[in-house]
This record gives C-alpha cells, sequence and structure tokens, in this order.
C-alpha cells in the first residue's frame, strides 16, 4: 500500500540502456533513480546500492518515501538510492587529448565480457557512450575521452543525469580489469556539479583505490576540457566467485 507521504511511479528500462546483456546498466539506472526521486543537481552526494541486477523492459516500481529511492519488482528489492553527506573526492584531470590517447590500451578492445553495455561497450557510434578507458602513463589512471553523442538527449534537448553517472560508472572497473575480466556494479555514489553538453567533449578519469576479497573500490571523474569538474563518483564492484 502507497502511503500519503509516499510517491509511487512505475518504470521500464529501455534495452537500449543494457549493461550485461539483459539487465540495465548499473550507473545509468542509479542516476535514473536518484534524478527520478532527488531532482537534477542536488546539494549533496547520493549512495545508490544495487540489490539486484535490473531486468529490461519490464514494469518496475519507483517509491520515493522521505530522502529514500527503492526500485522494486513485486517483492524483490533491486535499487535503493539515499543522499549522504560526503564529499567526494576526484581523480587528477587528465586533458582531453592525453585522455583520448590513452583509449589505444583500453583492455576491452582486446577481451570484452559485456560488449553491449551502454557505457563502455562496442556500440555503434550514436548508440552507446563508446568510453574506452586506457591506462595514462606514468599515472596510476585510467583515462578516456568523452565525446557526447547528439543522440543522448530527454525531450528539451539536455542530457540527462543518467548518462553522467553511466559515464562515471564503467571506467570505475576498467581500473581494475584486465581484458576479458568483469565484476557487477554493487554500489555507486556520485555528485553531479554542471551540465554536460550534447557534441562536447570531456575527459572521463578513474583511478583503484583498493581490493578487499571480492570487492574492488574505485573513484572517477567527468572533466570539462579547461579541467572544471563535472561529476564525480566512487564505486564498489563485486568480482565473480
Amino acid at each position: 500500500m502507497t502511503t500519503a507521504a509516499e510517491l509511487q511511479t512505475m518504470l521500464s528500462v529501455p534495452a537500449r540502456f543494457r549493461g550485461p546483456e539483459g539487465t540495465a546498466n548499473g550507473g545509468w539506472i542509479a542516476g535514473t533513480v536518484t534524478e527520478a526521486s532527488h531532482g537534477a543537481r542536488h546539494d549533496s552526494a547520493v549512495e545508490v546500492t544495487l540489490h539486484a541486477p535490473t531486468p529490461l523492459e519490464t514494469e518496475l516500481d519507483l517509491r520515493h518515501l522521505a530522502n529514500t529511492a527503492t526500485l522494486t519488482r513485486g517483492d524483490t528489492l533491486l535499487v535503493e538510492a539515499i543522499p549522504v553527506a560526503e564529499q567526494l573526492d576526484a581523480p587528477a584531470f587528465v586533458p582531453f587529448n592525453k585522455a583520448a590517447l590513452a583509449e589505444s590500451g583500453f583492455a576491452g578492445l582486446t577481451g570484452h565480457a559485456f560488449p553491449g553495455c551502454f557505457a563502455c561497450g562496442m556500440r555503434d557510434p550514436g548508440d552507446g557512450l563508446r568510453i574506452f578507458p586506457g591506462s595514462v602513463p606514468g599515472t596510476d589512471l585510467v583515462a578516456a575521452g568523452w565525446r557526447v553523442p547528439m543522440t543522448v538527449t530527454d525531450e528539451d534537448g539536455a542530457v540527462p543525469d543518467a548518462i553522467i553517472w553511466a559515464a562515471l560508472d564503467c571506467v570505475t572497473g576498467w581500473a581494475h580489469f584486465g581484458p576479458g575480466e568483469s565484476a557487477l556494479l554493487g554500489r555507486l555514489t556520485a555528485q553531479v556539479h554542471r551540465r554536460v553538453y550534447p557534441g562536447g567533449t570531456y575527459s572521463v578519469v578513474a583511478r583503484s583505490t583498493g581490493r578487499e576479497g571480492r570487492k574492488l573500490f574505485g573513484e572517477s571523474a567527468v572533466y570539462e576540457v579547461d579541467g572544471t569538474l563535472v561529476a564525480a563518483a566512487k564505486a564498489v564492484w563485486i568480482a565473480p566467485a
């Protein structure tokens, strides 16, 4: 039952926004739940926990109660988002030309576990984001030059925050992965400070911040060409047993 203080809407994830086959891209669904419930340009970071894979093309329940938003399918909790009072650390800025050069070292070019991924998969230009992070020589960073497709805008011509969250997502995994390696996103905490514009060029940067058993940790950021911070995130991935 929905209470008077609880808002409920239906959400279905288009197949375009997939990560692993048959399920939503983790960053995109995290950003979608955040934007739908907490609004864009939020004053604090939002922590999104992915409790279970989100299916595609399926009617799901999006509920917003107080500061918490949840996405469920029946009795199964899929996604939970809450604002957190936390200052996110951003990896160092990498100029766009250096970030673009790093793409030649993208491990996914040799072996990619999820080649259809919306953010980092080998999708046709304009269909996916085609963010291919590779190692930046002399640093502990991976980076890619992001050329924002004109085809990711909403009905008002703006790039939704969910697209920025997707850009922040996979790059933290590739800070760990070698060719063919993979893990599943378990949690993404992010804050978006500025808009991203269709057709614009940005640097997407990430670094590994450690590993504990099957948990992989990373931080990421999106920068404008002059080094202005657009968004920052930290992620927890769960590697296969």
